[in-house]
């Protein structure tokens, strides 16, 4: 790193991915330090520096040998599982300061030697106390998923054999045996040891509800534009298996819209006024790929002006809002997005918001990171 690249980035102060320090002498608060970083998306640790001032107050030769020794214990030793930093010395004005580069962990969640979890807070750390942020940082490292997630009261009783009986000689074209109905469920990953996971419950439930009661869609028809309204048109839970979700929340949204001549005869029944193609794509892409460690519902509003969809969940794996309309998708329920498109009756998923875009281009994407949520909004043509 150049001296001036160093400057620049003292000069902006401390964030979630910079933090000063003057010196270090305490292995165990920089392990935890560490840990922070690696958990949350990597940064640098700048030491010669007063992170009250900005100032840069140097290391003498011997600091510098002192604290490479140190923080090489510190992550080795002190963070669980390890990992791998990188140390460079850079000279500005004549003081010498250290730049310790910490990577986003693979194997999240890392801890520090007495097992605590540690996250950044802005550019202050914090303890991960929570099941649920636990198990999002253990799916973000790849090793766990929601989907597979055994629901423990559940049992083989729970599982619609008629119904997973026809899909499956549908798709693979192939007989199948009730008798052999705990290969089947483990074979393709909805369950073991008679229990059904949560793919397989939102797949073949008997009873989605009882299985996994915060999987629904919270359906709301408002007056005018402004979700503090409290007078609704209509309001309604929608729950059931993924396929039921669908079809009851299209119908919601369907019946809701202006039907258009657009150039059929006066007698015809209309077109709907955003096309059906758009409700069908973004409401799939809602229900294979939300979050399920988040235990809430799908939103689906319908205002005058606009529709929004909102997804329980940031986007995974670093995607980002742009590269999606793009044409860039990365499944964080693999399970349910191999399977879920039969059921559905619809074989469009893997490229299902460009078609929509294509359809119709008055839809925005806002991937809330902060809220853990990601929103679609459909902007309603107006009606002349």
């Amino acid at each position: 790193m150049e001296a001036l690249e160093l400057l620049e980035i003292i000069s902006n102060g401390e964030t979630t991915k910079v933090q000063f320090k003057s010196d270090v002498n305490n292995v165990i608060s920089i392990s935890q330090e560490m840990v922070a970083f690696a958990n949350t998306k990597g940064g640098q640790i700048i030491i010669g520096v007063d992170d009250k001032t900005g100032n840069i107050l140097g290391l003498s030769f011997q600091d510098i040998q002192r604290i490479n020794n140190l923080l090489s214990t510190a992550a080795q030793d002190h963070v669980k599982s390890p990992i791998f930093i990188s140390t460079e010395t850079v000279n500005v004005n004549n003081n010498r300061v250290i730049v310790v580069t910490v990577p986003e962990g693979t194997d999240k969640p890392h801890t520090d030697k007495d097992g605590v979890v540690w996250v950044k807070n802005g550019s202050d750390k914090r303890k991960v106390t929570s099941k649920e942020e636990l198990s999002r940082l253990l799916q973000n490292s790849g090793n766990l998923y929601a989907e597979e997630m055994l629901l423990q009261h559940s049992s083989l009783d729970d599982f619609n054999w008629d119904k997973f009986q026809l899909f499956y000689e549908e798709k693979y074209k192939e007989p199948c045996d009730k008798e052999e109905i705990l290969k089947y469920l483990e074979n393709l990953r909805l369950g073991a040891k008679g229990k059904l996971n949560v793919a397989g419950a939102l797949l073949f439930g008997r009873n989605a509800q009882k299985l996994t009661p915060s999987f629904f869609i919270t359906a709301i028809w408002f007056r005018g534009n402004t979700i503090t309204d409290t007078e609704y048109r209509s309001s309604e839970n929608i729950i059931g298996t993924l396929d039921e979700l669908y079809k009851k929340g299209y119908d919601f949204v369907l019946s809701k819209l202006h039907k258009v001549q657009a150039g059929q005869s006066f007698n015809s029944l209309g077109k709907s006024e955003i096309p059906e193609i758009v409700i069908t794509e973004l409401l799939v892409n809602a229900l294979i790929h939300r979050d399920y460690f988040i235990h809430d519902s799908i939103k689906l509003f319908v205002f005058d002006d606009r529709i929004e969809i909102i997804s329980p969940g940031k986007l995974p794996n670093s995607l980002t809002a742009e590269q999606i309309t793009k044409g860039v998708r990365r499944s964080r329920n693999n399970i349910i997005a191999s399977l879920a498109p039969d059921l559905l009756e619809y074989r469009g998923a893997g490229s299902g918001i460009l078609r929509a875009l294509q359809a119709y281009p008055e839809i925005q994407f806002i991937n809330d990171t902060e809220g853990e949520q990601f929103k679609v909004i459909i902007k309603r043509p107006e009606i002349k």
